[in-house]
């Protein structure tokens, strides 16, 4: 499957429940007066998909709900990573954030549904 179609079926699949994705453009692009603006979070190497999954936390947070922050880089079987979309996957998860390559719905699923040991 492409990857724009398997982005868009993620995404359906996985923002509902306690988790929201959100799609993430990461660009520049020529204003009118010719100079290159860039747009997306973390630009270069931000995510495909940004968001967050709720959760409740330990006896004293009982109740509380708390949103962790979720980068899901998508790609096809072969799809290669590039090194900043890598960094920038390091540093979620490095913070306690949720961060992976996903190449299928499955595998989209199985990375919200991570916890922490």
């Amino acid at each position: 499957m492409k990857e724009q179609p398997l982005l868009k079926r993620i995404m359906l699949a996985c923002s509902r429940g306690s988790a929201r994705l959100w799609r993430n453009n990461v660009g520049a692009l020529q204003d009118k007066e010719g100079r290159w603006v860039k747009y997306g979070i973390a630009n270069p190497g931000g995510s495909d998909l940004i968001g967050f999954r709720t959760i409740t936390v330990l006896p004293e947070h009982v109740g509380m709900r708390i949103a962790i922050f979720t980068a899901l880089e998508v790609k096809q079987k072969s799809g290669r990573i590039r090194p900043e979309q890598q960094v920038f996957i390091d540093l979620v998860k490095s913070k306690g954030g949720i961060a992976g390559v996903v190449r299928s719905v499955e595998e989209a699923e199985r990375l919200l549904t991570w916890r922490r040991t």
